[in-house]
């Protein structure tokens, strides 16, 4: 019999571009066990024949024809690419805006994202299990992606209403909001989407700047207040922008095709998009580990107050992290949540970690307090 080979470990094991991939071969002259994601191994046909690859899982990585053939041959599972496909499945890191906005000078129809969500809408209700499985796993590997970005991170999570309108004092407020927790040296992340969480992407990217950067990026922005009635010409303010003050700061989006009407802002430097809501909500939240602060908004902000507030109840996810509603009017008044937050809290261990704010000031302050 021959002997069963060394299994790398499970963190060791994920090879994601050719350069790990040249450095396995280099350190240990075998693939037996690894996982290749998404890497183009065209040119690596040598190594595939010659070194063993039992146990190997290679997904949605191109490669020769023979090559694929042999390693299939000697024990590895061969997932291979999907032609026709508008978004790989198997990809190994978030996108960048870029990505998701190549060929916007075409209009935003013609971009990655674009053809991504009208791929959704064709597939989703035809009851396909192949559409379906290429969704699940498109979105688990964004989960990855996301899991191995944010290692040491202190995420806090900024959540928002989508209607936000650039231009508008609110709008400025949240930018100044993601800068000061940037700078503070929290990695902000939101929903991805326009209004609030684009403004509070665009204070993370603001934030290594001078403070008279964001005043003139919100000023050139408020000229296309809304992604309606154009997408394109939206974002494309949006890269007039990053144009003219490159290199800012990384911040996180995760964004949903679900929501087909709200596209990812072009802020966020890393976007893990979803097509399961359900998913990308839970995962935002549970990301969110340096606390959550919510600002003003409507249903979809409500919910996420709540599936926040879950966990912090029941401990599910071990101590409660920190929760700032932002508005009193807002959140007292118009849409009374804090009431019930604040009852629910109540003799728990929570009751310490939730405050209400009035202004979006206080939220950075509120948050290193709650945190502490």
């Amino acid at each position: 019999m021959h002997p069963t080979p060394a299994q790398p470990a499970a963190h060791d094991r994920e090879i994601e571009s050719l350069a790990e991939f040249d450095e396995v071969v280099a350190e240990h002259g075998t693939l037996a066990g690894y996982r290749f994601q998404a890497v183009d191994l065209t040119g690596r046909t040598e190594a595939l024949l010659t070194l063993d690859t039992t146990g190997a899982v290679f997904l949605g990585c191109p490669m020769a024809p023979e090559a694929a053939a042999h390693v299939r041959s000697a024990g590895a599972l061969v997932f291979p690419p999907v032609p026709g496909l508008p978004f790989d499945p198997y990809r190994a890191f978030a996108y960048t805006p870029d990505e998701l906005f190549e060929s916007l000078e075409n209009g935003y129809e013609a971009t990655v994202d674009a053809k991504t969500y009208a791929w959704f809408q064709e597939t989703k209700a035809d009851g396909d299990i192949f559409a379906s499985m290429l969704r699940s796993i498109h979105d688990d590997a964004a989960s990855d992606a996301l899991d191995e970005l944010l290692v040491g991170a202190r995420v806090v999570g900024v959540m928002g209403g989508h209607a936000m309108a650039r231009g508008t004092a609110e709008y400025a407020g949240a930018a100044r909001l993601g800068r000061e927790l940037a700078r503070a040296g929290f990695t902000v992340a939101t929903g991805g989407g326009p209004g609030a969480m684009e403004a509070a992407n665009l204070g993370a990217y603001a934030a290594p700047f001078r403070d008279e950067m964001l005043h003139d990026a919100l000023r050139l922005l408020a000229k296309t207040p809304s992604f309606r009635p154009s997408v394109t010409d939206w974002a494309r303010a949006a890269f007039e922008v990053r144009e003219r003050w490159p290199g800012g700061g990384a911040s996180v989006g995760i964004p949903t095709w679900f929501y087909g009407h709200e596209p990812p802002n072009a802020f966020a430097a890393h976007t893990a998009k979803y097509f399961a809501n359900a998913t990308r909500e839970d995962g935002l939240l549970a990301r969110s580990d340096a606390g959550v602060v919510f600002l003003p908004g409507a249903a979809g902000t409500v919910q996420e107050i709540f599936d926040n507030a879950t966990p912090n109840y029941y401990g599910s996810r071990g101590e409660p992290t920190p929760m700032v509603l932002v508005d009193e009017e807002h959140w007292t008044r118009e849409l009374p949540a804090w009431p019930l937050l604040r009852s629910l809290a109540r003799g728990r261990s929570m009751e310490s970690r939730i405050a209400l704010v009035d202004r979006i000031e206080q939220a950075p302050d509120a948050i290193k307090r709650l945190g502490g």
